[in-house]
């Protein structure tokens, strides 16, 4: 199985905007997803704590704190690697976002790499009994709508 999807969209923004916009405003943009939910629960609201370590968290109504990710590589305005976790994920996996900011022109192309389903359990309720090239088609749309959001934001 290929085990990433591949989505990128050019914004009419600066890459330092772009940076900002994805990372500092995620919560305006973000759009939640009932196959790829973050937590168990109604949407909460999504934030990353900045730098190397950071975490990308959501926080309910409640008060109680999900965290999604742990920030792995912050390189402002040029890249974002932050681990990723779904409600539904078995307790030891993660997988992995990686988001390029590329100057084209007067325009950034934000380019996001989602990898590491493959390590999902074929009967995980993850995969919503899907097989590997639908769940990654699906993921792979999820990702366009999501940077569609931020283009708009950005």
């Amino acid at each position: 199985m290929t085990s990433k999807v591949y989505v990128a969209l050019r914004v009419k923004a600066s890459p330092e905007r772009a940076f900002a916009a994805f990372t500092q405003e995620i919560d305006a943009w973000w759009r939640p997803n009932g196959l790829f939910q973050t937590t168990p629960r109604a949407p909460g609201r999504l934030a990353f704590e900045p730098g190397e370590g950071g975490r990308l968290t959501e926080t309910l109504a409640d008060g109680r704190v999900f965290e999604i990710g742990r920030i792995l590589a912050w390189e402002p305005p040029v890249r974002l690697v932050f681990s990723w976790r779904q409600a539904n994920f078995p307790p030891e996996l993660t997988t992995e976002v990686e988001v390029r900011f590329e100057a084209v022109g007067g325009e950034t192309r934000v380019s996001v790499e989602h990898r590491g389903f493959d390590r999902l359990p074929a009967g995980s309720a993850a995969r919503h009994g899907f097989p590997d090239q639908a769940l990654l088609m699906r993921l792979g749309e999820w990702w366009q709508v999501l940077l569609g959001a931020l283009e708009d934001a950005a």
